[in-house]
């Protein structure tokens, strides 16, 4: 065998390098590209969120006047008086309470929707799916009036109970946590359905039918292979619940009959009746704490399902 000749080993070296070196190009260009792509939204998003939630947290150090006047302050006077006053705590733990028994009521009732509509071979799954959603085009203002009326003494629930003998007085459904739990259940739910049924990737029936032919009746295989798998989508599905309903405002208004105080609401206080700004700002920082705190636990559970 004749050694290469010096233009054979010169093509050789080109055929090695310009390859990687146009692929370095390509990922440059290519990475120039997307980021010009994601600056209208990342404008938008700085505009819109960043620059608004960096103003409240700044206006939440400011000094409220008793007149509703902003003075320009950097005091730690409003979280102070948030978080040693024992009402405030009774609010803030309001507000987690009614998040977390939403958001378990929610995935408790909506799991067996979901995972019908995973499952169903039927030519009516679209049908299905938008029936479960279409709570979704009516106003949730209209839905809290209607469970005012239906839970209300003289409501379809407690007028269905008397006329069964179940009950001689009305049960008192409206105008405590209640009644505000059990409207944010159904208002929730297509929520809670949509993002089960988008995170139940990992279920597979090939599985399930391995795990019968091997002798697991149903329970065993629910247990051992349904829900592990369909675990991170209840998750997922329960935080998005959590999230809105520690967020919400209408709905502990109008069925909580000014009784239910939870953080949405005393914020919606300090603005417009007592005009404490920067008060409720520090509400609104501490409502954001209440987030985060229950994102990082979300993450590290599903790090934990994942490994």
């Amino acid at each position: 065998m004749t050694a290469p000749t010096e233009t054979q080993q010169l093509m050789s070296v080109r055929a090695g390098v310009l390859p990687g070196a146009l692929e370095k190009a390509k990922a440059a260009r290519d990475r120039r590209t997307y980021l010009l792509l994601l600056l209208p939204a990342i404008l938008g998003l700085f505009a819109t969120f960043l620059l608004p939630l960096g103003y409240m947290v700044k206006m939440s150090f400011d000094r409220g006047a008793p007149d509703g006047v902003i003075e320009s302050a950097f005091t730690l006077d409003s979280y102070v008086r948030a978080l040693s006053d024992p009402y405030y705590w009774q609010v803030i733990w309001n507000t987690f309470q009614m998040g977390i028994i939403v958001g378990v009521l929610c995935v408790l009732v909506s799991y067996p929707i979901a995972l019908f509509l995973v499952r169903t071979r039927s030519r009516f799954r679209g049908l299905l799916m938008a029936v479960a959603v279409a709570p979704l085009l009516t106003s949730a203002i209209v839905r809290t009036y209607g469970w005012m009326v239906i839970l209300g003494s003289n409501g379809l629930v407690n007028s269905s109970l008397h006329s069964m003998g179940l009950i001689d007085a009305p049960l008192k459904l409206t105008n405590n946590m209640t009644g505000v739990e059990i409207g944010l259940v159904e208002i929730f739910m297509p929520y809670a359905i949509l993002t089960m049924v988008s995170g139940f990737g990992r279920l597979s029936s090939q599985l399930e039918e391995a795990a019968g032919s091997l002798g697991a009746n149903g329970f065993q295989v629910f247990a051992r292979i349904t829900l592990p798998l369909s675990l991170p989508g209840v998750l997922a599905s329960f935080l998005m619940v959590f999230v809105l309903t520690i967020s919400t405002f209408v709905t502990p208004t109008l069925l909580g009959g000014g009784t239910v105080q939870v953080l949405a609401t005393e914020i919606y206080d300090q603005t417009t009746g007592v005009l404490n700004w920067p008060f409720a700002a520090a509400l609104s920082v501490i409502l954001l704490a209440l987030f985060g705190a229950i994102i990082a636990v979300y993450q590290r559970l599903t790090r934990k399902i994942g490994g």
